[in-house]
């Protein structure tokens, strides 16, 4: 055979090859552009902050446990893989609800940006409905606070009442300043005075209050650190001994006596925990 045939057969091989991989790229695109969109509404749902509806809980709850019982099952076996698996729901649901929280926070840290906002709208001749609007669209209240406050102004222009609007927006808010913001609007509105000096004056009560509740928890961080850093000793000691000893928990456990202490070890590490963080807590709501 003649070196131009062998070179010849080379490239047809390699062209087989090739266009192979062309297949194996173009379905694996298709299917992660089927699972973005299978997964979109989670994702929206995460983002936004929102309570998720019924199918978006269920992928968040499917994707869950399949990544945690993969996890499980590659690193430790697969007892930890189901035991992980089946917190899944658990677990999710904590996610959500720690992201809805620190959506709320932030949305708290704007509320003096959103009252000065709403008074200088006011101030400036706008009605309620007006005010929010302008301060929507051209307040500078950026984040998620500037988000909930498009949603308000989407929902004036759509005809909805501005008691009903300024309620939802307190609602998805949660407790804190907003619920102050939309009692202030609503009280002073119906009993009459100067709403944008009233809004101001909030305004500068809420920084107040920030920069207050922001010493307290300077005050606690030392706490909650340490009872985080004391309550993972533990854990972290159990997987490292894993690691260098793969089947260590399996063992330990297998012993009556050991996961006895083990079990109550952990039972009193979880309560002194949420004791530390309950005592060194800072209750934001006004």
């Amino acid at each position: 055979m003649s070196a131009a045939a062998a070179v010849a057969g080379v490239a047809g091989v390699c062209a087989v090859l090739a266009a192979w991989e062309a297949v194996a790229a173009a379905e694996q695109e298709r299917i992660v552009r089927a699972a973005a969109r299978w997964l979109a509404p989670a994702r929206a749902a995460l983002r936004s902050g929102r309570e998720p509806t019924s199918p978006e809980r269920r992928r968040l709850v499917l994707v869950a446990t399949l990544s945690l019982a993969a996890a499980g099952w590659f690193v430790i076996g697969p007892l930890a893989g189901l035991a992980l698996g089946t917190a899944a729901p658990w677990l999710a649901r904590v996610v959500l609800r720690a992201r809805r929280a620190r959506r709320r926070a932030a949305i708290a840290a704007q509320a003096p940006a959103i009252a000065r906002a709403l008074g200088d709208a006011i101030a400036g001749g706008h009605s309620v409905r007006g005010a929010i609007t302008a301060a929507a669209h051209g307040g500078g209240v950026s984040g998620p606070a500037g988000e909930e406050l498009r949603h308000a102004a989407a929902a004036l222009e759509l005809g909805e009442r501005t008691d009903d609007v300024l309620a939802a927006f307190a609602r998805r808010a949660g407790p804190g300043p907003c619920d102050t913001l939309a009692a202030a609007i609503l009280l002073q509105r119906d009993a009459g005075g100067d709403l944008g000096g009233l809004l101001r004056s909030l305004a500068a009560a809420l920084e107040t209050r920030a920069r207050v509740v922001g010493e307290a928890r300077s005050a606690t961080a030392q706490a909650r650190f340490t009872a985080l850093i004391v309550t993972g000793l533990p854990l972290a000691g159990l997987a490292l001994g894993e690691l260098a000893r793969p089947g260590l928990v399996l063992e330990l456990a297998s012993t009556p006596l050991t996961a006895a202490m083990i079990a109550v070890a952990l039972v009193l590490q979880v309560v002194a925990f949420a004791c530390v963080r309950r005592i060194a807590r800072i209750t934001e709501q006004a």
